[in-house]
């Protein structure tokens, strides 16, 4: 794809991006030869690692702290390599200092593969030299943080370092006994706990693997495949560049890691097209950063939260993605009707058709092409499936050579079509692509995105496995894809065209490891204040903390969860925001909630916090995503950004509601019938509040009609608040009743139960949690399997035990805690009742509206210029 590097602005938007994602550097000569040599050494190396050829060869096997170690290593080097000093630092030149710093950086963090052996030999007791390089490591890492990452999380870490050591002096609130020197470098640095923890290890494991996927898949075009099929399939429509600028934005935020290239590599495109339809300028930018920013809660990369999200939370990175598709389809499909309501409002249309066009031909262009992929869709599926049954582990012998031949026979349709190429958006006329031509010709796009797919749910390897089968795939199109449809046009000496998919490998290779240079650094840097919570207690005091201040109010709670989660985000990007509020926040959330009667599943409360940490890349004055779009549309970027913010509230209520109503997350979903009802509702539910928040249903709304349908729109998100006003949600049986409730209990969805008693820190709580229940046994095996030993007393069971990282242990029981009760499901009318009033009161709004007289649209004027 050819995109613009600067905008009309004058503002360099590769810089932007550069600056933003992979240093702002441009070394020429030797050095430029170095830092290629070493991403390319970087990208190979984790290649091998996620391969299963180490294990086969038997050749530079590697434990996952060397990984991490190495991993760590080469980030430090090419952070200080590519990172300036300062703002006003020289882009062509590397002071001595800055070679000194990464030299020192990247043996202080391969200290733990050089050393490895004698390190594990003498845990806890650092020498001198450990302590030399753990101290000298952690600033260079602070320092490498400030330069990649920003000051916020650089000062953040360095915070926690001063409060780990300053304990004794802190106020009583938050006073601990402190930690000394030698307990520091064994914790931080020269441990699993701290720096080289389980945020850089899912960096080293799987977020690289995805991030260099994405670059792969964007140096073989799919970029500008996903932008041409989205203007293809809505460009016609009422405010069509808008609608085509949401989905393409969500296509590419399924493999991009960063909000603010998401922007730049469509907004180039789709910003100018929505002001030549007739958006105002501001608006133009704000539609694409909402999109852009979205992009990072769509599954499966999510800016790579989702596989830190899967370690955390302790289930497999498929349930993730589960959880995690709704909420972001809705928030896209809301998006996308309010670009709709926008156009409505000031009466835009959408761009002029290809000549020779009918509507008859496209439809039956786009249900064939459909039609084709969901044939073969299913022959893949149960082909494979029968392969795998008849053939056991020799059908890959089968399947690979038969993936190929697809691959060609793909190939030979595509060279059929022309190449795919960015129109300039500021022609003076703009044809739209016709829809199957434009679909054809870049089908083996999806090929990988398929295989990867396939590699996750269905056969259900590791994401990092998954990720190696999915780029080596991408490997062979890139060096083949080329000779190939040469050689299917006929043009002469197809064979030299290896020589640019190769050009294109090696700088998708090289992209991929600048790109991870951020991430690496920020997930260490991570480490620290993970580190820290972990040894001081600060987790125990932030609950303390947010209790107090919310005066035990559960929106309360979260209301300020929210505020401060949007405030530690600013400035940061997605993966380390996500890891500072996760580590901060979310047990918070936990906790306060199951104290309140509120069970909430780990895997919400994280969702929680990475939203409103993400809301913070929109959130003026800091918003980066925001400005680059600005940059674009030439707007005022706080401007934008306001009005980006605005659209983004639709995304800013989802976690207030997933966190009550867990169907949203698709947990506890018990039947299709069940599934069907929750995706409509929801999908429903988010257009009526687009439709209140823009003021525009049917007509233009009076204010109390946009009342209404905020009302309607809770109802439907949240049906079961109405009905819990009149009637209990659960009755509450005697604790004695455990035993024979969790035999009867229906397995995976859990048992309430209420506890209270003294937590090891010395303070009495009363809370409900749910234990979860296994599939098979009875009562007693059953809270047995969920790592709980209970003793009978008079006043009801006891905890005795409780395994160590046992679903028990995570949902809160502590040994010395007493079973007060146990909640089940009261007899009442199901909540799903509570959807036909509110469809009724919205029948009602809209038969008001049509009843009344259209108004006039607004008229964009000067503003779309």
């Amino acid at each position: 794809m050819t995109a613009a590097t600067s905008s009309p602005s004058g503002v360099d938007l590769q810089q932007l991006v550069q600056e933003a994602d992979i240093g702002g550097r441009k070394p020429m000569g030797f050095v430029r030869t170095l830092m290629f040599a070493v991403c390319i050494g970087w990208s190979v190396l984790q290649l091998w690692y996620a391969s299963p050829l180490p294990f086969a060869l038997r050749i530079f096997v590697l434990n996952d702290t060397e990984m991490r170690a190495l991993h760590l290593a080469l980030a430090l080097f090419l952070a200080f390599l590519a990172y300036p000093f300062g703002k006003h630092s020289s882009r062509t030149k590397i002071p001595l200092l800055d070679w000194v710093f990464a030299a020192l950086g990247c043996f202080c963090a391969a200290y733990l593969f050089i050393f490895y052996r004698e390190l594990s030999t003498r845990p806890g007791q650092p020498t001198v030299v450990d302590m030399f390089v753990a101290v000298a490591g952690v600033v260079l890492l602070i320092e490498a943080t400030r330069r990649v990452v920003g000051p916020a999380m650089a000062i953040i870490a360095a915070l926690m370092l001063i409060f780990a050591f300053a304990g004794p002096y802190m106020p009583d609130a938050v006073a601990h006994k402190g930690v000394s020197l030698s307990k520091a470098v064994s914790h931080y640095w020269m441990s699993t706990e701290g720096v080289f923890g389980v945020a850089l290890g899912v960096s080293s494991s799987y977020i690289f693997l995805f991030v260099l996927f994405g670059g792969l898949l964007e140096k073989a075009g799919a970029g500008s495949y996903f932008i041409k099929v989205a203007y293809a399939l809505l460009g016609h429509l009422r405010g069509g560049p808008a609608k085509a600028a949401v989905v393409s934005s969500g296509l590419m935020g399924m493999i991009s890691g960063s909000s603010v290239a998401n922007v730049v590599t469509c907004g180039t495109f789709t910003i100018p097209l929505m002001k030549r339809v007739g958006y105002p300028a501001h608006k133009a930018g704000a539609i694409e950063t909402a999109a852009g920013v979205d992009g990072q809660i769509m599954p499966p990369v999510m800016g790579a939260a989702a596989f830190l999200m899967a370690e955390y939370v302790g289930v497999p990175y498929a349930e993730i993605c589960k959880n995690a598709a709704l909420p972001a389809a809705i928030s896209y499909i809301a998006l996308f009707y309010i670009a709709h309501l926008e156009a409505l409002k000031m009466g835009l249309h959408g761009l002029p058709r290809a000549k020779g066009s009918t509507s008859m031909g496209r439809l039956t262009g786009f249900g064939l092409t459909v039609c084709s992929v969901i044939l073969l869709s299913n022959a893949v599926f149960y082909g494979l499936g029968w392969l795998k049954g008849l053939m056991g582990s020799n059908a890959i012998w089968v399947i690979v050579p038969a993936i190929f031949t697809a691959y060609v026979a793909i190939i030979w349709q595509v060279s059929k079509e022309p190449d795919l190429t960015i129109d300039d958006p500021e022609a003076a006329m703009l044809a739209l692509p016709p829809v199957k031509e434009t679909i054809l010709a870049g089908l083996h796009y999806l090929l990988p995105v398929v295989l990867l797919i396939w590699s996750l749910l269905v056969e259900e390897l590791s994401p990092g496995l998954s990720a190696f089968y999915a780029s080596v795939s991408l490997i062979v199109i890139l060096l083949t894809q080329k000779p190939l449809l040469a050689f299917f046009r006929g043009q002469a000496n197809p064979l030299a065209r290896i020589r640019d998919g190769w050009g294109d490998l090696i700088e998708g290779l090289e992209l991929g490891a600048r790109n991870m240079i951020g991430i690496g650094i920020a997930t260490a840097c991570a480490g620290i204040i993970v580190g820290t919570v972990s040894v001081t207690g600060l987790g125990l005091v932030m609950t303390d903390l947010v209790e107090v201040v919310s005066a035990g109010s559960l929106i309360g709670m979260l209301v300020l969860v929210a505020v401060v989660c949007l405030i530690l985000g600013m400035g940061m990007p997605t993966t380390a925001s996500y890891i500072i509020v996760s580590t901060l926040m979310a047990p918070v959330i936990v906790e306060l909630g199951s104290q309140t009667g509120l069970v909430v599943p780990l895997v919400a409360a994280h969702m929680f916090v990475f939203y409103f940490g993400l809301m913070a890349d929109v959130t003026p004055p800091v918003g980066l995503a925001s400005f680059a779009a600005a940059a674009i549309a030439k707007a005022d970027p706080i401007k934008t950004g306001v009005t980006a913010f605005f659209y983004s509230i639709r995304t800013g209520i989802l976690p207030f509601m997933f966190i009550f109503n867990t169907d949203l997350l698709l947990i506890g979903i018990t039947s299709w019938w069940h599934l069907l009802l929750t995706v409509g509702t929801a999908i429903v539910a988010m257009l009526v509040f687009a439709a209140a928040t823009q003021g525009w249903f049917v007509r233009r709304s009076r204010w109390y009609e946009s009342a209404v349908l905020l009302v309607v729109t809770f109802t439907l998100l949240r049906p079961g608040f109405w009905l819990d006003m009149v009637m209990p949600k659960y009755r509450v049986e005697a604790g004695t009743q455990l035993v024979q409730l969790a035999g009867d209990g229906v397995a995976g969805k859990g048992l309430r139960v209420r506890i209270e008693g003294t937590t090891l820190e010395g303070k009495s709580v009363k809370k409900t949690v749910l234990l979860p229940l296994s599939s098979e046994g009875d009562g007693t095996q059953r809270i047995k399997k969920a790592g709980l030993t209970v003793m009978t007393t008079p006043e009801g069971p006891e905890v005795m035990a409780v395994g160590l990282k046992s679903g028990a242990d995570k949902a809160g029981f502590e040994q010395g805690f007493k079973v007060t009760g146990v909640e089940v499901p009261a007899d009442r009318p199901s909540k799903e009742w509570m959807y036909l009033p509110a469809l009724l009161l919205l029948a009602a709004v809209s038969l008001a509206q049509r009843l009344r007289r259209p108004t006039a649209p607004i008229r964009a004027g000067t503003a779309a210029t």
